[in-house]
């Protein structure tokens, strides 16, 4: 969660049926029914928020926004992770761990550690907060999911009242040749003009890519492609070949294969892209009222004074290049 979504929680405490002052003891932050959200805990978690955001640690007004909708955010966390309890929602280690690997897959090798390191995360805290996540994602969707249904008449409904959502621009399917040199360009082009097929001589000369599917770039729309490649695949006729075309990538010969008119797309080929939005849209309506519902049962106590004594620790390389 970052700071946008964050500073967009900051008021949202005060929607718990109760929040009252606990004893001034410093090291306790908050309690949720009951539970408490201790300071060492709140001060890892507001360190690792401001690194992430990258907000200045030395204001005072925005970081007391900030604080405060860090805490609201482990109030919520608190809350989602109490009712997954009640509901006898849980996930095995097994689970936690596949979640740990899929996120440590999306990083090159050896550098998963690091990134860990220079979030001030350790790997226990990580299967914590992954098995944390786990958790509330299967509560949601064992619990609040299921009556969540999207009907036939708010897709169509959708698909009429947003006409420029469905709307395909022109498109040119083409192939390339491209070389290093002009020469080579031009003796390509008198053996395609000779006869020899454009995607033969594409397998063999170029050197892009696309090489080994005989220079088949696809469809594209304008923008897509660099502006040398619509300039001239657009104002070609089907089954021409362009003239030699530089750019920075080289020397190119073009010959378009199809075009497609420009259309407003059938209902039956964004059906289920409308069904998908519509069910996401639905599904975060349906985890905010969830949410909002455990907040208006909740008894949260917050301790002003142990929040507002906390502040951020800022890395040694942040610290070095702030002004005296």
């Amino acid at each position: 969660m970052r700071s946008g979504v964050l500073l967009g929680a900051v008021i949202a405490l005060a929607a718990c049926r109760e929040q009252k002052k606990p004893q001034e003891d410093l090291n306790l932050i908050a309690t949720v029914n009951g539970e408490v959200i201790l300071r060492s805990e709140f001060q890892r978690r507001l360190d690792q928020e401001v690194q992430a955001a990258g907000i200045d640690a030395q204001g005072s007004q925005q970081l007391e926004a900030f604080k405060q909708a860090v805490l609201q955010e482990m109030v919520d966390r608190r809350l989602l992770l109490q009712a997954a309890k009640a509901a006898g929602v849980s996930v095995s280690a097994e689970e936690t761990d596949r979640g740990v690997l899929r996120m440590g897959a999306d990083y090159p090798a050896d550098s998963f550690n690091q990134t860990l390191a220079e979030g001030q995360q350790s790997l226990a805290e990580l299967r914590q907060h992954t098995a944390e996540q786990l958790t509330i994602e299967k509560l949601f969707h064992e619990h609040v999911y299921p009556r969540i249904a999207v009907t036939e008449a708010e897709i169509r409904k959708y698909f009429e009242e947003h006409p420029e959502e469905f709307k395909e621009p022109e498109q040119v399917h083409a192939a390339q040749i491209v070389v290093k040199g002009y020469d080579e360009a031009h003796r390509i082009q008198q053996q395609l003009q000779s006869g020899k097929k454009f995607s033969d001589l594409a397998r063999k000369y170029s050197l892009s890519p696309d090489a080994q599917v005989g220079g088949d770039l696809g469809f594209f729309h304008r923008g897509i492609m660099p502006h040398q490649f619509d300039e001239v695949a657009f104002r070609l006729g089907v089954n021409q070949v362009s003239e030699i075309v530089e750019t920075d990538y080289g020397f190119h010969l073009f010959k378009v294969l199809e075009k497609r008119p420009a259309r407003r797309l059938e209902l039956a080929e964004v059906h289920s892209k409308i069904h998908e939005k519509l069910l996401n849209e639905k599904r975060q309506e349906a985890q905010s009222e969830f949410l909002k519902s455990l907040r208006t049962k909740a008894t949260v106590q917050v301790n002003e004074v142990g929040l507002k004594s906390v502040a951020p620790k800022i890395p040694p390389s942040s610290a070095q290049n702030v002004e005296p």
